[in-house]
């Protein structure tokens, strides 16, 4: 019998575990010799490395829209404290803390988020979204990705994207972050932008890096494990010289594997 945390005994002990977790969480930032980022630029840099757009809206989630228009009032709090924002060399970016007060003028609205396993409403849900885009663009940049978690979860089918299956980041303020260093000599920007229907992310530099990145994957796999359906899918990062078009490089990222929460089309192979 799986043995049960402290706040499951005593759920009001919850709020005291989150704030330690965030208090040490940030003081861990402070202390480990990291430089972060924090210089915001209002003119964008001349390269552009990487854009990319999705849907803002998804109505597959089987909740009311108004969790979807609360999400997008998140995403733009939260984007407006990052756009712009520097990557110079030996930097750190990350996600949660660069967002840490992103709401301290108007607070998040209730939004689509996953808490212990089940999909549910709260504060500041569907930021997601924006790490998911985040992400995806560092992963077509010499940055180095220091700390990125999946989702262990897609209860709902995913909005059309350029994206390939896997590449995802989730968030959660204490325990898990988005963060990408900049180990090279140029110096990154990032630029979010909004239209009514989409979000765009855009990364800018101050020369072209020497090689271009594209992303794919290896082929899918769905399997079932007891009452669960799982996919696994490798996370391909393929380089080649920006001049010439010559492949430097092939590598294997990482292998993603997350539950399958909806039901899938009735011609998917399960093994």
């Amino acid at each position: 019998m799986k043995r049960k945390r402290i706040t499951q005994i005593f759920p009001w002990l919850i709020p005291l575990r989150t704030w330690q977790r965030k208090f040490f969480f940030y003081l861990g930032m402070k202390l480990d010799r990291n430089r972060y980022t924090s210089c915001v630029q209002e003119n964008l840099l001349p390269a552009e490395v990487f854009s990319s757009r999705c849907p803002l809206y998804n109505k597959e989630t089987g909740f009311d829209m108004v969790y979807q228009e609360n999400k997008v009032h998140n995403l733009k709090l939260a984007a407006a404290a990052i756009d712009r924002m520097l990557i110079r060399p030996g930097e750190t970016f990350s996600f949660s803390l660069a967002t840490r007060h992103a709401d301290r003028r108007e607070p998040y609205r209730d939004g689509l988020t996953v808490i212990n396993g089940r999909l549910t409403t709260a504060p500041g849900g569907g930021m997601c979204q924006l790490s998911n885009l985040l992400f995806w663009v560092f992963l077509h940049s010499p940055l180095t990705i220091v700390e990125r978690h999946g989702h262990g979860s897609k209860d709902f089918p995913e909005p059309p994207s350029d994206a390939p299956m896997g590449v995802d980041a989730t968030l959660a303020e204490g325990w898990k972050d988005l963060k990408v260093r900049n180990d090279t000599d140029h110096t990154f920007q990032i630029h979010i932008a909004f239209d009514p229907e989409q979000i765009s992310g855009q990364l800018y530099a101050d020369r072209q890096p020497a090689l271009c990145y594209s992303i794919s994957n290896g082929p899918v796999t769905y399997r079932r494990r007891q009452e669960h359906v799982w996919e696994e899918v490798d996370v391909i990062q393929t380089l080649s010289d920006q001049k010439t078009g010559e492949l430097q490089n092939t590598r294997t990222l990482y292998r993603n594997i997350c539950r399958i929460g909806y039901t899938l089309p009735e011609d998917t192979v399960i093994l």
